[in-house]
């Protein structure tokens, strides 16, 4: 019995030398206690991290049209905020003068995007994130690169033309946006039958196609990208008085101002050299895949007003 112990003990320690896990019980480190650990070695900031490891990791969304999307390649997201994101990769080459610095795409959604930046899997994601002041406390935003406002999408045969039409009939939203959050906060006042959240705009559009709800509920121009994949775009309509207004930034890490200027200064940058009016043009005003869709979004004075006097506050 004495020899057993002796024996495993010189298993233990051994196992502890080599880093192993197996002695005690331990199990093996959960892919939460994983990103903890990355967080925590990568806490002397972003651009270390970046330097170290020879690649940065961009958040993207899969179907937020037409600002981060997947569109005829699988493996490549594209976007107005995909092209500013890109900005800010060159803007990491000259700064830590890695001129081969590589890429790496992680996918995210509404849910899990703040977690994924704040735990440090993901360096920046630039997407259809608003900037407000709860996010705010946990994680950091850029200055803005869009204005919006969340209305609603709806046949127009349905009799829908505000918010107040929506007594008694249901309206689905995606989970985890502020468009969620605040109707879900005034879904009493407005009587409204029933509330949908599905996992992403794609979902939430095919729900209002399906007749599962009678209006879909989120960023204007989010649903103009979605109304732009409809077989029949002129059976819908964007409609209603936005009730609240956003400012969408690219997010990162809480607290790594090294990092949080780079990338300021990589969309200011874009804005003073006037190249932001061509990335402009080529998602809101000129076809855009995989459909080859014009949205015909014009350039709303709020945002002409961003570009020219950028800051990183909510709206």
């Amino acid at each position: 019995m004495t020899q057993k112990r002796t024996l495993t003990a010189l298993f233990c320690a051994s196992s502890i030398m080599l880093g192993l896990t197996a002695c005690g019980g331990n199990k093996a480190p959960s892919a939460e206690q994983s990103a903890s650990s990355d967080t925590s070695a990568s806490s002397s900031g972003t651009l270390d991290k970046i330097k170290k490891s020879g690649t940065v990791v961009l958040g993207y969304r899969d179907s937020s049209i037409p600002f981060s999307y997947i569109a005829d390649n699988p493996n490549q997201p594209v976007g107005y905020a995909h092209d500013l994101q890109m900005k800010v990769v060159e803007a990491l080459k000259k700064e830590l003068n890695m001129p081969d610095l590589k890429v790496r795409y992680n996918l995210v959604t509404s849910q899990n995007r703040i977690p994924l930046v704040s735990n440090g899997t993901v360096d920046l994601e630039c997407g259809s994130t608003t900037n407000n002041k709860e996010r705010q406390q946990q994680v950091d935003f850029s200055v803005g690169f869009f204005e919006v406002g969340s209305r609603l999408l709806t046949a127009k045969d349905s009799g829908i033309k505000d918010f107040a039409d929506l007594k008694g009939k249901k309206l689905v939203t995606t989970a985890g946006t502020t468009s969620e959050r605040y109707i879900r906060q005034h879904e009493k006042e407005l009587g409204i039958g029933e509330i949908i959240s599905a996992k992403d705009h794609a979902e939430s559009f095919l729900m209002l196609q399906n007749g599962r709800a009678a209006a879909f509920m989120m960023d204007d121009i989010l649903l103009a990208g979605e109304k732009s994949k409809a077989n029949d775009q002129n059976k819908w309509e964007i409609v209603g008085t936005a009730p609240i207004h956003e400012i969408y930034g690219c997010m990162m890490r809480k607290g790594d101002t090294g990092f949080k200027q780079v990338v300021d200064n990589a969309i200011k940058t874009t804005y003073s050299s006037g190249d932001i009016n061509a990335i402009y043009d080529k998602w809101f005003k000129a076809p855009i895949p995989p459909k080859n869709i014009n949205l015909n979004f014009e350039m709303s004075d709020q945002l002409k007003q961003l570009i020219s006097n950028p800051h990183d506050r909510d709206a």
